[in-house]
């Protein structure tokens, strides 16, 4: 990289003096580096490149990583014992105020408050965990629920707008750019019979049935921090933050986290839904959000998962159907592979919808 990682650093308000930079972690979207300070006082930072080509509008994602994190930090002061260099991210401002740099290149930077010895698991393994990954993104959830001022801008427009997602699936089917449909007449069909279904949750937020909240809408285990002992910090990875309905939380939850198999299992025996790990997760979800969900909402969270798993499988056939020109494969067939993961894993969905409908009421009463 020609950028000098030192010169950036020094464009943000840190404590001490600039010391290394060594990449950090295994994001897929943006690039972060730990900053290593100098002064052994002086705490160590998180430095991201920003993946502009997703987030376009770099100014308003800044802004809305910092109302939710000043938020967060406004309840935690009224705890006792809040650790608020741990428990929530801090965003650290630059010297010009905007939060943000942009350098020759055109690559934009954001910096954090580095949180030490926190940890984070990729999958679930067992119940309590999954009840922790629930009560972390429920207590999200909760604190988010009186957020003052205007709506957080949408980052990603239509995010997870199936109906939308539905209506682009079906050109693509009838203009079939890479000539594939024929092959995949059976994925097309399994889907297309339930797109009606697919569409209600939508439908119901622009009925007001029920109402629009700041959802994670990324919630996948490992944006949870966990102390040494495995208690929750945080949740991290903000970016998706916006406006949507809650139910999609736990949908990407419970799709990423309580799969038997794996997103692009070829052995689809493999493929299931863990009951116990659903269960966990919806137990720990419930006990922080129970008083603050709406009826409605409430009858959502099991058609939640049900939901995500069908856009996902939408998404990855849609891409297959044009070409592959979205998500990154590794084999010519990867989409058609994750396609028919995707919907076997909705077949156990729809399996133990009932059971899975009453662990929600079990835990909302």
């Amino acid at each position: 990289m020609s950028v000098n990682i030192q010169t950036i650093v020094e464009q943000f308000k840190i404590e001490g003096n600039y010391e290394s930079a060594k990449v950090f972690g295994s994001g897929l979207i943006n690039t972060t580096y730990k900053v290593i300070t100098k002064e052994e006082a002086a705490p160590n930072y998180l430095l991201q490149i920003v993946n502009h080509h997703i987030f376009k509008n770099v100014p308003e994602l800044t802004r809305n990583i910092k109302r939710v994190t000043d938020h967060i930090r406004s309840k935690l002061v009224k705890e006792n014992g809040a650790d608020l260099a741990r428990q929530v991210l801090n965003p650290i401002d630059t010297q010009d105020g905007l939060g943000f740099v942009q350098d020759a290149e055109g690559k934009y930077w954001r910096m954090f408050l580095f949180i030490e010895n926190a940890r984070s698991y990729d999958q679930l393994s067992n119940g309590h965990q999954a009840y922790m990954g629930g009560k972390a993104f429920g207590q999200f959830q909760s604190r988010m629920a009186d957020l003052p001022g205007e709506p957080l801008y949408p980052v990603l427009p239509d995010f997870h707008n199936t109906e939308m997602r539905i209506l682009n699936f079906i050109e693509r089917v009838k203009a079939d750019p890479a000539g594939r449909v024929k092959e995949v007449q059976a994925e097309v069909d399994f889907l297309m019979a339930r797109s009606e279904e697919y569409k209600k949750v939508v439908q119901m937020g622009r009925d007001g049935i029920i109402p629009e909240r700041i959802v994670h809408q990324d919630t996948k285990f490992n944006n949870v921090l966990l102390d040494e002992n495995d208690n929750i910090l945080c949740v991290i990875d903000l970016d998706t933050v916006m406006p949507g309905f809650v139910c999609y939380d736990i949908g990407d939850a419970i799709r990423n986290g309580a799969n038997t198999g794996k997103e692009d299992d070829r052995e689809l025996d493999n493929v299931s839904l863990n009951m116990e790990l659903y269960e966990g997760f919806i137990k720990g979800f419930m006990e922080e959000t129970k008083e603050v969900l709406t009826p409605a909402e409430i009858d959502t969270l099991a058609f939640g998962a049900k939901l995500l798993t069908y856009e996902q499988a939408v998404r990855f056939l849609d891409d297959y159907i044009d070409g592959d020109n979205y998500y990154k494969i590794n084999s010519p067939d990867h989409n058609l592979v994750r396609t028919r993961a995707q919907i076997k894993l909705l077949q156990s969905m729809e399996d133990n919808f009932d059971k899975m409908e009453a662990i929600v009421k079990q835990y909302a009463s």
